[in-house]
């Protein structure tokens, strides 16, 4: 029988519960897939303890790769033994067997291994219509990117200075330096010990950057404005330290005429025609080798719990991976 992590409440990591779980045969438009690895990232963790609530219980996980085994009635798009990846709702990836829609679903090239789809397509999708669709990087852009040692953070520095921009980072740790500037990143900044505000000023020489890429949230959502040029935008895609402060809309146009948005991926990739796009290009630069993909972390899936925890206390670099 399937297995899976599943939770019947919300809360810290010790709510995963390792359960059997039954797989019904594929409905109309459904497939039935067996994971060869599942991603984890930080929206998980916003699943989990109910910020972003869920109907319990629920077998969290949003990204995964593995094999075709069973389709439903109406689906061509795949067939049994065909491998697949996805980024994106429906949840329901922390398990080693689901039924899922097809219209999800994207092949894999033979270039790109079940490893590494799982560890990129959601990370990876997120850095394409950052980079490509919210804020298209143009050659001598800088922009400004909280996080840059993390999973989409490594992806972005990467792609960013394939693009011909200056990256400018923000990180927690002498170590985390060191990664991001090897992935990419032009400047690093410990937020621990430096104003970052006032080290980008320095750095842009008081222009500002052209956009934020902000994942933090809380802790940076109001000083990020502070960093951009007249005319710039703040892309506001996560909170992973809580939730930002509410904002009077004229402070934008105090600071600059400023733009905000917050995207997510999962608006991006609603329809499949922009999943396929996305996915593409996402495969096209990784098969080029202008952007490598790190998986530095790997767990059981039976041990997503001690994956949380480390990932929620700023211990994981780049992609981490659950194998079930």
């Amino acid at each position: 029988m399937a297995k899976a992590m599943r939770i019947h409440e919300t809360g810290g990591p010790d709510v995963l519960r390792w359960e059997e779980v039954s797989i019904a045969p594929p409905g109309p438009g459904e497939v039935h897939l067996r994971h060869r690895a599942v991603g984890l990232n930080f929206i998980d963790v916003y699943h989990r303890t109910g910020l972003y609530p869920l109907p319990l219980p629920a077998i969290l996980g949003l990204e995964g790769a593995g094999e075709v085994l069973a389709v439903g009635a109406d689906v061509s798009d795949v067939q049994p033994g065909d491998r697949v990846a996805y980024a994106g709702v429906p949840h329901g990836a922390y398990a080693t067997e689901r039924l899922i829609p097809a219209h999800r679903l994207v092949k894999l090239p033979p270039q790109i291994s079940d490893e590494q789809a799982a560890a990129m397509m959601l990370q990876g999708m997120t850095a394409q219509y950052l980079l490509r669709r919210t804020y298209p990087v143009r050659a001598g852009d800088t922009i400004l990117l909280h996080a840059a040692a993390g999973g989409v953070g490594l992806i972005v520095c990467q792609w960013a200075r394939a693009l011909g921009a200056t990256v400018i980072g923000t990180v927690g740790s002498r170590e985390k330096a060191a990664l991001a500037q090897a992935h990419g990143c032009t400047h690093t900044i410990l937020y621990h010990e430096e104003d970052f505000v006032a080290r980008v000023k320095e750095l842009t020489e008081g222009r500002g950057v052209s956009v934020v890429y902000d994942s933090v949230g809380k802790d940076t959502f109001l000083k990020s404005l502070d960093c951009l040029r007249p005319l710039g935008m703040l892309v506001y895609f996560g909170q992973s330290s809580g939730k930002a402060e509410a904002l009077d809309p004229g402070l934008l146009g105090a600071k600059g005429s400023l733009f905000l948005t917050r995207p997510s991926l999962m608006a991006y990739t609603a329809n499949r025609e922009d999943l396929l796009a996305s996915a593409a290009e996402l495969f096209s630069i990784v098969i080029s080798g202008a952007v490598k993909i790190e998986i530095n972390q790997t767990y059981a899936l039976r041990d997503a719990a001690q994956a949380h925890s480390d990932l929620e206390s700023r211990k994981t670099t780049g992609s981490t991976l659950l194998i079930p």
